[in-house]
């Protein structure tokens, strides 16, 4: 796991630099410009229905929703979270697909002694390294280990249990920059809601005056970069939890697996 542990940190500030680079470009070619036009056209709009008394209502649009810093950022992390994520749950696959190999073989009927067991551990061992190191091979490997020390089946089976336990320990630990980010999506958007309303209490002086036009835009990126944020964290608290779902199953699969077809079949010397 050692060396598992850079490659996941560089692949989490490239995909941190990456989903600000494209989203800051969207945002500058496209997201900005859209909602400045809709903006202007609305302004034109109401400055001509001025003297006629008409309510020039202004729709929802998408571009005018998102425009703002706030929601700009809440989106960079949300894809970052989910950049990450990803890889976790391609790792999820990757362990999963070791499942369909057998780690030991052994006949119907046979069993595994202390004096066969560093040979069955040989055989793990060649398998290539990036297999190796995964969880599985790791709870065979170690609880064939343990069973050669000690000629004790409970003790491999001991051994089982607390090297899955200390991979759902890591796996859990490992979710800690994921749930970071969960936290600070909505923090962000709250963070726009103050600026807005800090922004409309400055235009008071003009609504006194009759004109709700700073006010209103104020109060809208406020409201808006609450809305967004909230949205993106429901996806991604979402998402989070499914991936401790299936990281939690593969690690109770992985020891099942190992009991069932490892430990069931060790027999300590009488």
């Amino acid at each position: 796991m050692r060396k598992q542990f850079p490659v996941e940190f560089v692949y989490q500030v490239f995909a941190l630099v990456i989903s600000a680079v494209v989203v800051h470009a969207i945002y500058t070619a496209v997201i900005r410009p859209q909602a400045r036009a809709v903006l202007d056209d609305l302004a034109q709009k109401v400055e001509a229905a001025a003297g006629t008394g008409k309510y020039v209502a202004m729709q929802p649009n998408i571009f005018v929703i998102v425009k703002g810093p706030e929601q700009e950022l809440a989106i960079i992390f949300a894809l970052w979270a989910f950049a990450i994520m990803g890889y976790k749950f391609r790792n999820v696959g990757a362990e999963r697909r070791l499942f369909d190999i057998d780690m030991v073989s052994v006949a119907e009927g046979e069993s595994i002694l202390p004096e066969d067991a560093r040979a069955h551990s040989r055989a793990i061992e060649s398998m290539p390294l990036d297999s190796r190191d995964r969880l599985l091979p790791r709870l065979y490997q170690n609880a064939l280990n343990r069973f050669r020390i000690t000629r004790s089946v409970q003790d491999a089976s001991d051994e089982a249990r607390r090297v899955a336990e200390s991979a759902n320990d890591r796996l859990d630990a490992e979710l800690a920059i994921v749930r970071y980010i969960c936290w600070a999506i909505p923090s962000i958007g709250f963070v726009g809601t103050v600026r807005g309303i800090g922004d409309s209490l400055g235009h008071a002086q003009a609504v006194l005056q009759g004109d709700m036009t700073g006010v209103t835009e104020a109060l809208g990126v406020a409201f808006n970069s609450t809305l967004v944020a909230l949205l993106l964290s429901l996806i991604t608290v979402f998402l989070l939890y499914q991936l401790q779902l299936v990281q939690e199953r593969l690690v109770l699969d992985a020891h099942q697996d190992c009991e069932r077809k490892l430990i069931q079949n060790l027999q300590a010397p009488a």
